[in-house]
């Protein structure tokens, strides 16, 4: 055997006996060859380098979650919680696991970006390296390490992975998840299939519902190949479902049992209920695009799609515009490998491990990327990193179990060509599977890079050149001699990777701010940078000049964030300081401030973020908004998180976010508002901010009515400002 089938070949692990006792554990594998461990040196040494060069430039990337970070850092109950505030006046949409982490090293080594990130980036580089565990046991090191680059390389990736988004630790949690799947699947081993369940709850508290997507495939494929009874089989994953219930259900009960004014509203619900917030508008109401409150727009529309920040949904939108260059450079060769793998296993036993490890990281796979293709509530490009260690296994298994199927054709007459006549055929079969599979892939990055025909217009016919020799070279592989095969390997793993390569490394060197951040270049037709506000690089958000939706939509009449001509007709007449009012048939108001059309009223108040990105202050807003700070729970109240995030973020002062993240959540109302200001806790009102849209409460622009009738409006940079400790008594 040359050189080149041994770096390749998967090692051939032994099968545990069908009737192993629980606690017993399978032989190891073979010894690892020299080169197994230097090479996953490098491939860890170059993910750190790519998560974490530069990774100070985003400066505090996602301020939504960089506020609640800094509330954590400052209080053990707004850490608990993850409140938007130190101050506990409301939640952020999320269970708060994530920021229990970057708020632990914000309280060890200080605010700032590299502190709140670096845990994110080291997340991203566990992630490669469990990953590279996971596919290395069954199917060998060159498995793992290509499984373990096609992860670390994917554009997706390299941006989640240096942002602060809960995304993060949800992968790592639930690679982790498969890789104790894998251990229980070894021996039938109660422990190992308990921590499944442990590290899939620890996913709920990262980001809710979206880590069960994960849990039908790692029980059926349990349930399918596991070396004990079936009974004893049903047992286990029952332990394993009571594990998730207490792993995840105890932060739960305890937002559930604390009373409501004990702790802070719960963000994106509008009854202060984390059930609520789970079921509906993180749970179902993203499947059908009805979530209360939020700006997705109220269901499924004709043609697919549920509203702005939905985009076109369908079986092709892992393909299509923005997101196709975010995951998909080798998703076609993961759905070829995996139906070319599961051929291969055929009729094997029942826990044969490689159909047991083709079904989980397929099903992981398909059971993700299906919901995401066809949900019609809220979609951004950047949940697709939940794909990327489904997509790097399959390549990497794929890749191993062909190539080991790659020998010459045996000579006339001997005892192997005397076999049935198929089976002289399957080496052929095999490399031609390769070959095929990467002129597609070759094919795919060749459409992704013309939808960015100005960013190295070269890259493009030079991957396609590339790669077909490399899929004609590979077709003749038997014949070439062996010093010429790791050179053919290489050509065609180049052309493989060049485009994703390309993609993270231009990700890498863009700081990147804002919500709905975006990898790679700007491309036609996507949101993220240079379309849609939040993905933009630091220093300024590009809007769209006609109020362009993503997804092809529209805000009704356009708007400018800051000040300019809002949508709607201005049905609710007299509109508050920076909240423009619903236009008819619901249409939504768009943050920032501005004129009316059509209102009986004046102009609102200006301010400086929106819903999707916070500014920074101006040095007199912040001197404004620092004074007697001391003497106030909150030195200023404003309309939506991003909004208020920017100010809380300047100053280290708590900023009473109203109505949450839309402010379209009911915190506070009216009357609770009064009465913080009766009581002095308020210092200034701030301008700008809000959207309301699908529902929601009405709460945030009720507030900023009285505040505009009830209290003097003074000017700073621009900005629209209230005193509220003037006037306690008449309020």
């Amino acid at each position: 055997m040359d050189r080149t089938e041994t770096l390749l070949t998967a090692p051939a692990a032994p099968e545990p006996p069908t009737a192993a006792r629980p606690d017993e554990h399978s032989p190891p594998t073979r010894r690892s060859p020299a080169w197994a461990r230097p090479a996953l040196v490098i491939l860890l040494l170059v993910t750190g380098l790519l998560y974490l060069w530069g990774l100070g430039a985003s400066g505090w990337a996602n301020s939504f979650y960089a506020a609640a970070v800094q509330a954590g850092s400052m209080s053990w109950k707004a850490f608990l919680y993850g409140s938007s505030d130190a101050a506990n006046s409301i939640t952020v949409d999320k269970t708060p696991a994530s920021l229990w982490l970057m708020a632990m090293s914000v309280r060890v080594f200080g605010l700032n970006s590299w502190a709140m990130l670096v845990p994110q980036a080291l997340c991203g580089v566990a992630s490669v390296g469990v990953l590279h565990a996971t596919v290395k046991r069954w199917y060998g090191p060159a498995a793992g390490l290509i499984a373990g680059a096609v992860l670390a390389l994917t554009p997706v990736a390299t941006l989640m992975f240096r942002f602060n988004n809960p995304d993060a630790l949800l992968v790592l949690l639930l690679v982790a998840g498969a890789y104790a799947t894998v251990r229980a699947l070894e021996t039938a081993s109660t422990r190992w299939i308990v921590l499944v369940g442990v590290l899939v709850g620890f996913g709920f508290l990262t980001k809710m519902l979206q880590a069960f997507l994960v849990v039908p495939v790692f029980a059926g494929v349990y349930l399918l190949a596991a070396p004990t009874g079936l009974w004893r089989r049903v047992r286990q994953l029952l332990l394993a479902g009571l594990a998730v219930v207490v792993s995840a259900g105890w932060w739960v009960a305890l937002v559930e049992l604390v009373p409501a004014g004990a702790r802070p509203y719960i963000g994106g619900s509008q009854g202060n209920s984390i059930l609520e917030l789970t079921l509906g508008y993180n749970g179902l109401g993203r499947i059908t695009g009805e979530e209360v409150g939020s700006v997705g727009g109220g269901g499924a529309r004709p043609g697919g799609g549920g509203g702005p920040f939905s985009g076109q949904n369908g079986v092709l939108r892992m393909f299509g515009g923005e997101i196709g260059g975010q995951i998909s450079w080798l998703l076609p060769a993961a759905l070829i490998l995996l139906v070319v793998g599961l051929l291969l296993a055929g009729r094997a036993a029942r826990t044969d491990r490689t159909r047991a490890g083709l079904l989980l990281w397929g099903g992981w796979l398909l059971v993700t990327g299906l919901i995401f293709s066809f949900m019609s509530g809220i979609f951004h490009a950047y949940y697709t990193v939940a794909l990327a260690p489904a997509i790097g296994a399959l390549v990497g298994i794929g890749v191993t179990l062909l190539w080991g199927q790659r020998r010459p054709l045996p000579a006339s007459g001997s005892a192997e060509a005397a076999g049935p006549r198929w089976q002289r055929w399957r080496p052929l079969a095999a490399t031609a599977t390769l070959a095929g599979t990467l002129a597609v892939t070759v094919w795919w990055a060749w459409v992704l890079l013309g939808r960015s025909p100005d960013w190295y217009p070269w890259l493009r016919p030079t991957v396609l050149v590339a790669g077909l020799v490399g899929a004609v070279l590979l077709l003749l592989v038997t014949r070439l001699p062996r010093r010429l095969v790791p050179m053919v390997l290489g050509l065609g793993a180049a052309a493989a990777l060049a485009g994703p390569v390309a993609y993270a490394v231009q990700t890498a060197a863009t700081p990147h701010t804002g919500s709905i951040p975006s990898a790679g270049p700007s491309v036609a037709g996507g949101f993220g940078r240079g379309g849609f506000p939040g993905g933009q690089p630091r220093g300024g958000t590009e809007l769209p000049t006609a109020g362009q939706l993503p997804g092809g939509g529209q805000f009704p009449g356009g708007g400018q964030n800051g000040g300019g001509q809002l949508p709607g007709g201005g049905q609710n007449g007299r509109q508050g300081p920076g909240f423009s009012a619903g236009g008819r048939n619901g249409a939504p108001g768009f943050p920032g401030g501005g004129q009316v059309p059509g209102g009986q009223g004046r102009p609102a108040g200006g301010g400086m973020g929106g819903l999707l990105d916070a500014r920074e202050p101006s040095a007199a807003l912040r001197e404004l908004l620092e004074h007697d700070s001391a003497e106030y729970t909150w030195v200023a109240a404003t309309i939506g998180s991003n909004n208020a995030s920017g100010y809380q973020l300047a100053t280290g002062e708590p900023v009473m976010p109203i109505g949450g993240f839309n402010g379209s959540d009911p915190s506070p109302t009216l009357a609770q508002f009064q009465r913080y200001v009766r009581e002095g806790k308020i210092h200034y009102f701030v301008g700008g901010g809000g959207f309301r849209a699908n529902g929601g409460s009405s709460a945030s622009q009720e507030i900023a009515a009285w505040v505009a009738q009830t209290f003097t409006a003074q000017t700073v940079d621009g900005v629209t400002v209230y005193d509220l400790s003037a006037g306690t008594e008449a309020s």
